[in-house]
């Protein structure tokens, strides 16, 4: 069970002091003031909930004390009335529980997706293909940015692989739960025998990393140039315009040659290297973190299988929280919040019971 209490002086404390500040902000750096606003405004509501909560403890032990009174009319009264104040007092610990969650950095972040075909030859590809029309129509439907970054696609219409910019609101809160491998099974359009056959992709979802959230020096960096080599053998570029870079300290190596211009090709390059390296720390935290929670939904372990697309049924099923939907035209044409708003459900039952042990 939540200290409802312990937690309430602590926050209340830290109230106290950031508006101490914001009131006596004399010589505050620009920077260390902004930090200050975002706290108090991301505390405000949950101090306002804690004096409504406090209020209505405080009237249900005096209503109690009235329900010893000789007078059987203010008995009455004192018994409706707390009744009354039971109700109030479980809504506003249950806004309590959804504040205190623990709140992920990253979710207000932009995302880098990354979609790659598996096992399973050209059904493989021809998947990974459905699967990324399957977010942009979703992203679509949310007004977020959908930018390629680079695409390597093969002659029956399917993908290689495609990395791709999301922008807008809080995308990452929505998308970190794809991260993982996405099975399907349908008969494929080459198969005359009609065989349910089975291949892969995997998806990873990358919080975008700003230069504020990861300092990449030079040194640690290899950069080669080279030339870009276009579809069918032919010759795009007559200048080494193609950037390899190579993160030394982790060896996290990528390439990028969408662009003519070797610099696009590099800042696109850094862009995907930023967030790469950012995913990179978070999951070696979610693995110190599952060793406590084993249930965790979200880490973004790519090397699992997350969810299934079988077409005979026209059933989806999502394995980590056994949820089966039987949608998948929907599903496939961008409709993903009936997958997605359980998992966000999970995880934050999930924090909720961290925050309970606390």
């Amino acid at each position: 069970m939540i200290d409802f209490e312990k937690q309430f002086e602590n926050i209340e404390s830290k109230f106290k002091d950031i508006e101490s500040n914001l009131n006596n902000q004399l010589g505050l750096e620009t920077e260390k003031l902004v930090k200050l606003n975002k706290e108090y405004a991301e505390l405000s509501p949950i101090v306002e909930t804690i004096k409504k909560y406090k209020y209505d403890k405080n009237e249900i032990s005096e209503l109690s004390v009235l329900l010893n009174d000789n007078d059987p009319s203010i008995k009455d009264m004192a018994e409706t009335e707390l009744r009354e104040k039971g109700k109030s007092i479980k809504l506003l610990e249950d806004e309590l529980m959804r504040l205190l969650i623990p709140k992920d950095e990253n979710d207000k972040k932009n995302s880098i997706l990354e979609i790659r075909a598996g096992t399973g030859g050209d059904e493989a590809s021809l998947f990974a293909a459905d699967l990324f029309s399957m977010y942009q129509r979703f992203s679509d439907l949310n007004n977020w940015k959908f930018e390629i970054l680079s695409i390597s696609e093969t002659g029956l219409k399917g993908v290689k692989e495609v990395v791709c910019n999301i922008s807008g609101y809080n995308v990452f809160s929505k998308l970190k739960f794809e991260s993982g491998v996405h099975r399907v099974q349908r008969v494929p359009s080459t198969e005359s025998s009609g065989r349910v056959h089975t291949s892969a992709a995997t998806v990873a979802v990358l919080p975008e990393a700003e230069e504020v959230d990861i300092n990449i020096e030079e040194k640690d960096l290899r950069i080669d140039v080279f030339r870009s080599g276009g579809p069918g053998g032919q010759s795009v570029n007559t200048t080494d315009s193609a950037v390899r870079i190579t993160h030394l300290p982790t060896g996290i190596v990528v390439s990028q040659q969408d662009e003519k211009s070797q610099h696009k090709n590099k800042a696109k390059a850094l862009k995907i290297l930023r967030s790469r390296i950012l995913d990179n720390e978070i999951q070696e935290k979610n693995k110190e973190r599952s060793q406590e929670r084993k249930n965790q939904v979200g880490s973004g372990d790519r090397s699992e299988r997350i969810r299934t697309y079988n077409f005979p049924q026209g059933r989806v099923s999502d394995h980590r929280i056994n949820l089966t939907l039987y949608n998948l035209n929907e599903i496939l044409e961008g409709n993903l919040d009936e997958l997605i708003n359980p998992l966000i459900a999970n995880e934050e039952s999930s924090r909720l019971a961290e925050l309970g042990n606390e």
